[in-house]
This record gives structure tokens, C-alpha cells and sequence, in this order.
């Protein structure tokens, strides 16, 4: 068995930060947020303790998906397994925020830009499907790797992301009398939704054929 790549070190370290966080959201969320953990508003956001850090969590990790894709590209190590477990690590990471976002406590207090549930969910089933049709792909010996779309799709989720966390900040010194569904914050997630499915539709109709049953 060949040694694992750093490339894909980096991967996996991705992939055990998100599910760091992950557990790390879960335990606040069960022991609750004392008053004193909120931080001052800044340009009208009241920005807490537990989504500051989770965003300076989630900024670290997202930039290792930058890092790991350079290096493998720049040494010549891209691999079946980097271009496997490299989705997955976005996605635990990406998908997990963005529900943590939608079912934190005390939502309609501590949300400045509130996310519409339903979004979240196309998000989700978008990757599901892609998820499925990688899985077939896999058993066939097809590795179905993230395209052009689906990068694009990850970037802005990673952009908009942040800018939620911090309810809104930085947009929000111009944009505090805005709808809360009209604000920048906002109308980033919809981008990002927006460009979440048509990349899932162009993966759909690029690699059908993994679905088709092989030939007797």
C-alpha cells in the first residue's frame, strides 16, 4: 500500500477539523452560552463567542482546501484517494455549519441573518445526489471528481458562510436597516444555493452514464 500523500494529509486534517467542530458546536449547544460569552456589536452585529471562534475554525480549514489542491496540482501528486476524500471534507464541513446555523438555540435572538431552512436542504440533497452518483461511480473504478462548477459552488459557500457566522459583519454597517432576508450576508447564501444546484445539475448530466447498467 503506497504511503499517503501530504496533499491528502492535508485532506484528512480538514476532515478532522469539520468534525471538531462539529462536536465542539454540539457540546455548546447542550451546555448553552452563558450571557457573558457574546462579544460587542460591531457595525451593529452582536457577534458570540461560539460563532467567532467557529468562524475562525471554519476560515483555517477552508483554507486548507486552497492548499491541499496547489500543492497536489504544483508536485504532481493529485491521487484517486485526494480526489475522493477532498468532497467529502468540504462538505462535512460546509453542510455542518450551515445546520448548525439553521437549528442553533435561541435563533430568532442570537441570528442577525437568518437562513431559510429550505435552503440548506437543496444544499444537502444537491450533495446527496452527487454523493450517490459518486458512490456507483466508485464501485465501478470511476473516480468522479469535483468540476470547475462544483469548486466555484464551495468557494462561494465559503464566503458566505463567514459573513453569517459574524451576523453580517462587515456588510452590516451599510446594510443594518435592510430586509434581514435582502442583506448582503443573505443574498450571498442565495448565490451560493443558486450555484449549488446548477452544479449539481451539470454533474448529473455529465456523468449519467455511471448509472447505466453494465453490459451482460
Amino acid at each position: 500500500m503506497s504511503k499517503i500523500n501530504i496533499p491528502t494529509k492535508i485532506t484528512i486534517a480538514r476532515i478532522v477539523l469539520a468534525a471538531s467542530l462539529i462536536i465542539f458546536l454540539a457540546v455548546t449547544a447542550v451546555i448553552g452560552t452563558p450571557t457573558n460569552w457574546a462579544a460587542s456589536r460591531v457595525g451593529d452585529s452582536p457577534i458570540y463567542v461560539v460563532d467567532l471562534v467557529a468562524c475562525i475554525v471554519f476560515i483555517v480549514a477552508a483554507a486548507t482546501d486552497y492548499l491541499d489542491g496547489h500543492l497536489a496540482r504544483k508536485w504532481n501528486m493529485v491521487t484517486d484517494l485526494g480526489k475522493f476524500l477532498d468532497p467529502i471534507a468540504d462538505k462535512m464541513l460546509v453542510n455542518s455549519i450551515f445546520i448548525y446555523i439553521c437549528v442553533r438555540f435561541d435563533f430568532s435572538a442570537r441570528l442577525w441573518t437568518p437562513i431559510l431552512p429550505f435552503l440548506v436542504i437543496l444544499m444537502v440533497v444537491r450533495d446527496l445526489v452527487v454523493d450517490t452518483m459518486r458512490f456507483v461511480a466508485a464501485k465501478k473504478g470511476i473516480v468522479v471528481s469535483a468540476n470547475i462548477f462544483g469548486k466555484a459552488k464551495t468557494v462561494l459557500q465559503m464566503i458566505a458562510i463567514p459573513a453569517v457566522l459574524l451576523n453580517g459583519w462587515p456588510f452590516s454597517y451599510f446594510d443594518a436597516s435592510w430586509s434581514p432576508y435582502a442583506r448582503i450576508a443573505m443574498i450571498l447564501v442565495y448565490i451560493c444555493t443558486a450555484a449549488s444546484l446548477l452544479s449539481g445539475i451539470i454533474y448529473v448530466k455529465d456523468n449519467a452514464g455511471v448509472f447505466k447498467e453494465d453490459a451482460k
